[in-house]
């Protein structure tokens, strides 16, 4: 089933799963002010629908994502954006270009890498909540090569890989790319897919999320994120409060009644 046409992205659901593609092939998916526009209502659009459990983010072409497009990038060295300087708190914020609104979005992320992936193309890799690439995958950073700072880009990466591996990255450039073996045994994607089968192996791992429970499924991811940064004990308190929430459903009392009378459960996501 198709949502809102858009000019830059593709945006379909499949039960309750919505795929994102990127879709500048000729331009090997870079991101300018439209497209990133047309992400955030793309984002807002899947998680306002309360068909849609989550989201599949990948790109067309032999890019996923080769970050900002570097023929639109103001010389005056403001943020890209369509909105004035400064005039919506987003602006205010670290930029954030492609990435998904995970701090304040409650339904989970799998990016499917399916070729290039650097710069601000990254940052789908170190937010995304499964990130899973193509065995024609290839990742690096090159901001230091077109003279700029690599900033939020390679400050989440240094939290997923090890410090040294991603001041290598950072610092080499363009110079140097890590292919999708080594992110995966560095942990920085949790699966390498043969090329041809990557959305088909997008779309078992999302059905295989959507079959538990879609609410215990949101609870659980914002338990994880909403206490990465905190002290382990306050972290386990936070996290239980989300338990509680979630005591208070219709879905949480289907779960145990469907094991007693050995059933597949009937998620209401309510």
């Amino acid at each position: 089933m198709a949502g809102k046409s858009y000019d830059t992205i593709t945006y379909e659901v499949d039960g309750h799963t919505a795929t994102i593609t990127l879709n500048r092939p000729e331009a090997l998916n870079a991101l300018s002010p439209y497209m990133i526009t047309e992400l955030r209502a793309a984002y807002d659009e899947a998680e306002n629908d309360d068909n849609v459990w989550l989201l599949i983010v990948t790109g067309n072409g032999r890019a996923f994502c080769s970050g900002a497009d570097a023929k639109q990038i103001p010389e005056d060295g403001k943020v890209i954006n369509e909105r004035p300087y400064l005039s919506t708190y987003d602006q205010w914020e670290a930029p954030q270009e492609g990435t998904p609104p995970f701090r304040r979005m409650a339904k989970p992320v799998l990016a499917a890498i399916n070729g290039i992936c650097c710069g601000a193309g990254l940052d789908w890799v170190t937010t995304g909540d499964i990130v899973i690439a193509s065995d024609k995958a290839t990742f690096f950073d090159p901001h230091v090569s077109i003279g700029l700072v690599a900033g939020r880009e390679m400050v989440r990466l240094a939290r997923v890989l090890p410090r040294n591996i991603a001041l290598r990255m950072a610092l080499a450039g363009k110079h140097e790319r890590m292919d999708a073996q080594r992110a995966y045994e560095l942990g920085m994607i949790s699966e390498v897919v043969q090329h041809e089968r990557l959305l088909e192996r997008a779309h078992e791992i999302a059905d295989m999320v959507n079959s538990n429970a879609p609410l215990a499924v949101r609870g659980t991811r914002l338990a994880i994120h909403k206490t990465l940064d905190l002290p382990l004990h306050e972290g386990e308190i936070l996290a239980e409060a989300f338990r509680e929430r979630n005591l208070h459903t219709e879905d949480a009392l289907e779960g145990p009644r469907a094991f007693v009378e050995k059933r597949a459960p009937k998620w209401q996501c309510r």
